[in-house]
């Protein structure tokens, strides 16, 4: 069973306010079990990263001017993600960002039945613990001393090691393949690209009418079948 620990940073709380994504990772399970392959991608979301968001992470809007946007990102992302089950901790916070930005490039939202959340997991095991990443790590004795920031990477490294812990802890002996078919090499996105200028938010009816008329001209049909 592929399974994908995933994890997102955002410049802010709700993409409907002008907020994106600026990092976006998964981390590869199969049967439980972490084959080292994995997505990452730093986004430029062409806006300010705010100072409250900056303490979080310590993504600057600097850091990302040469970094890919989200369209240019995409469809190696859903290649990378497709058949596996998604686990994330809080997931309705994730798939509200991933929905939105993938639904403006007029693709398939991302289905909420192939979306396990490891938050709600964690509440029904432990009621009235504390539940965040932290807490489940210092429960469950997994180290997470480099998490001096909020980071997608770690982060879904960390969520792979709660997530086996939080369905009774790894499987020995299962006759796991990391060489099996099913598996996925990791995809790393790092390359520079020309500074993009900021771009104001929301995007207008008129450019997403634009966009979608460009997309049905030019990709009318994509490897994915959206």
């Amino acid at each position: 069973m592929r399974e994908l620990c995933l994890d997102i940073e955002t410049t802010g709380l709700d993409p409907r306010s002008g907020h994106r994504i600026i990092e976006v990772a998964a981390v590869e399970l199969v049967n439980k079990v972490k084959t080292g392959n994995f997505f990452h991608s730093y986004i430029n979301p062409r806006r300010e990263v705010p100072q409250e968001a900056y303490d979080i992470h310590g993504i600057s809007t600097e850091f990302l001017q040469d970094k890919p946007i989200f369209e240019h990102v995409a469809h190696k992302f859903l290649d990378f993600i497709a058949g596996a089950t998604l686990v994330i901790h809080n997931a309705a916070f994730d798939t509200k960002f991933l929905n939105y930005e993938l639904q403006i490039l007029g693709l398939s939202r991302l289905a909420m039945e192939r979306v396990i959340d490891s938050l709600t997991i964690a509440r029904s095991k432990f009621p009235g613990a504390q539940a965040s990443l932290d807490a489940l790590c210092k429960r469950f004795g997994i180290d997470s001393t480099k998490r001096t920031k909020h980071g997608a990477l770690l982060d879904s490294e960390l969520l792979c090691e709660v997530y086996i812990e939080l369905m009774g802890g790894a499987q020995k002996g299962f006759g796991f393949d990391a060489s099996r078919k099913e598996s996925k090499k990791s995809v790393v996105i790092s390359e520079s690209i020309t500074s993009l200028p900021k771009r104001e938010f929301p995007v207008s009816v008129v450019d997403l009418e634009l966009h979608k008329e460009f997309m049905l001209k030019h990709f009318k049909k994509n490897l994915w079948g959206y």
